[in-house]
């Protein structure tokens, strides 16, 4: 007779298979006579396949005889078969059992099985003459709360658990599927990192979507993600997102959409099936606006100043200041992407002036009025005769009034010439034989020379010889220096900073 050799090991550790402890209760019938068996079970459950997994023993309780196990009986009508340690599994029924020795049997019954009964009818021989025989059987009561549910192989979409970085300031987060298990099937999960033009750092609306959003998916045997946007050099707000771009909020308005839940580590679904810090970020350190301001002088003395708010970073209106002197301010908002050129400064307040934002002076935002090098200049003309010595200075139209100071032979007047005006001045003829103009708001001085047409009497200007009349003024030299000056007093104004130019009358 063959003794087969037992083993108490049978390959049941399959990948993802966790057993759960012996449980349920054996009961074992009692032996009737000398010659049975005694039967006892343990149970644990397959988390593979979901299936009981009974451990029967039977013993032989000869000494001196082996028992043949003639009939085995199963409920629930299972296999029961005996491991052979280099063979295959042989069934239970017709085993041979050695004097006094145990075999051990496996049975796989039902996750659902709460009772179980093994029924062995042995037989005893001695020279081939059957001495005794006997049935016994045991049983065991499995526990009906203790699941034997099988271990899963992968994981549903819409039950799946995460983990995920997020760092705000630097625009980048990962996230990662929990577990061993991937996703099942052809299930994905989508995730958003979307960056936003903010105007505070805290949270504040209106938000506009800045750049392209960072999107991509978790599935099949891709089990983590790493997302990066780019952050604008502004207030700015970071979200990381539950979803696919389908679900970004392009702009996020007083009273209209929120993402809400959907921001992983938050504390309702599906945000708060990520583990991980809070997925939103509010910073950023300036405005995001581009506050410019260009001034130009006019010749009246006023200055326009142009206000823009033009630049990548430029998403929201801009409310700007302008301050003069006197008083003066006016207020302008300039939308995002455009320019204003409605502000002119009076010249009586234009001394010095300053743009503002938010109380603040913007960069190269304060300015004074400077002479443009294009605007017309006043023009001095003269008439001389033998008793009178004549200076006119005429201010053109569009200035502003210029103080001119008239000095000959010792004396000295000075007129304001309003622009569009002539302001004259005459003195008696003397010994003298220039008169200088000065114009001080414009730093020139100008050097008329008494030239008179004819003879005055031999002496020159206030001669002594009165017998010598004059018939007229110095026509040709008024003319000439009056068409030098007209066609040319630019040029002598511009030359003549801090030095006389002469002319004759």
């Amino acid at each position: 007779m063959i003794r087969p050799k037992l083993s108490l090991r049978r390959p049941l550790a399959i990948l993802g298979a966790a057993l759960i402890g012996f449980t349920g209760v054996v009961a074992v019938a009692a032996p009737a006579s000398a010659h049975h068996t005694t039967i006892n079970a343990t149970v644990e459950c397959d988390r593979l396949t979901g299936e009981r997994v009974i451990e029967w023993t039977v013993q032989n309780s000869e000494a001196n005889k082996d028992a043949t196990l003639q009939k085995v009986t199963t409920t629930p009508d299972t296999p029961v078969n005996v491991a052979i340690e280099g063979a295959k599994e042989v069934p239970l029924e017709g085993y041979l059992l050695g004097k006094s020795k145990t075999v051990t049997a496996v049975q796989r019954v039902p996750g659902n099985t709460t009772t179980a009964k093994l029924e062995v009818h042995a037989e005893w021989w001695v020279e081939d003459v059957k001495t005794a025989e006997k049935t016994n059987d045991g049983s065991i009561n499995i526990a009906a709360d203790e699941s034997c549910a099988p271990a899963p192989k992968c994981v549903d979409v819409d039950k799946a658990e995460y983990s995920h970085t997020f760092d705000g300031p630097k625009g980048t987060a990962t996230v990662k599927l929990d577990g061993d298990l991937p996703l099942c099937g052809e299930g994905k999960q989508w995730f958003t990192l979307v960056s936003y033009f903010a105007p505070r750092p805290q949270f504040a609306t209106p938000q506009y979507v800045y750049g392209t959003p960072d999107s991509d998916w978790i599935g099949g045997t891709k089990t983590e993600i790493t997302l990066d946007v780019e952050i604008p050099d502004c207030h700015t707000q970071v979200d990381l997102i539950w979803g696919g771009k389908e679900g970004v909020i392009e702009e996020l308005v007083e009273g209209g959409k929120r993402y809400g839940n959907e921001k992983l580590g938050s504390k309702g679904a599906p945000g708060n099936r990520s583990t991980g810090p809070q997925g939103w970020y509010n910073g950023g350190s300036k405005s995001c606006t581009t506050p410019a301001s260009t001034f130009a002088s006019n010749c009246d003395g006023s200055v326009a100043v142009s206000l823009s708010n033009d630049g990548k970073i430029s998403k929201y209106a801009v409310e700007f200041e302008v301050k003069g002197e006197n008083g003066f301010t006016k207020k302008v908002s300039v939308p995002a992407g455009k320019a204003d050129t409605s502000v002119v400064v009076p010249a009586a307040d234009a001394g010095k002036i300053e743009v503002l934002v938010d109380g603040k002076v913007v960069e190269n935002g304060t300015y004074s009025w400077q002479r443009p090098e294009d605007c017309p200049l006043p023009a001095i003309t003269t008439e001389a005769d033998c008793k009178n010595f004549t200076l006119t200075a005429t201010n053109p139209e569009g200035g502003l009034p210029v103080k001119a100071t008239f000095t000959y032979d010792g004396k000295t007047e000075t007129r304001t010439v309003a622009a569009g005006a002539a302001e004259t001045v005459t003195f008696k003829a003397g010994k003298d034989k220039t008169a200088i103009v000065a114009l001080p708001d414009m730093d020139l001085e100008l050097e008329a020379i008494y030239t008179p047409e004819g003879n005055c009497g031999g002496g020159g200007a206030g001669g002594e010889e009165p017998g010598l009349p004059v018939t007229g003024a110095a026509t040709g030299g008024i003319i000439a220096g009056a068409l030098v000056l007209l066609a040319a007093g630019a040029v002598l104004f511009v030359m003549a900073r801090r030095r006389r130019v002469r002319f004759t009358a």
